[in-house]
């Protein structure tokens, strides 16, 4: 299998399985008793909004540094 095949398959898989795990944290968790065993295995509840919130600043800020960029190297070519 070629090299970007294996990354393809495994950014796949990690992005299934945090997929996953965040679903069964927001929506199953808070439907099952809080002594439960499996509630050992997650964060509290706090962290998903704190999570969710986090991710989108530096997805936001990521986008608008390659935004930035592109606008950069196009205003460089013109000139």
């Amino acid at each position: 299998m070629e090299l970007v095949h294996r990354v393809g398959l495994i950014l796949t898989l990690t992005s299934l399985s945090i997929f996953t795990y965040y679903t069964f944290w927001v929506i199953i968790l808070p439907l099952v008793d809080s002594d439960h065993f499996v509630h050992k295995y997650f964060l509290p509840q706090e962290y998903t909004i704190l999570i969710s919130v986090y991710v989108a600043v530096v997805l936001i800020c990521f986008l608008s540094i390659c935004i930035g960029y592109v606008m950069l190297e196009s205003k460089k070519k013109k000139a």
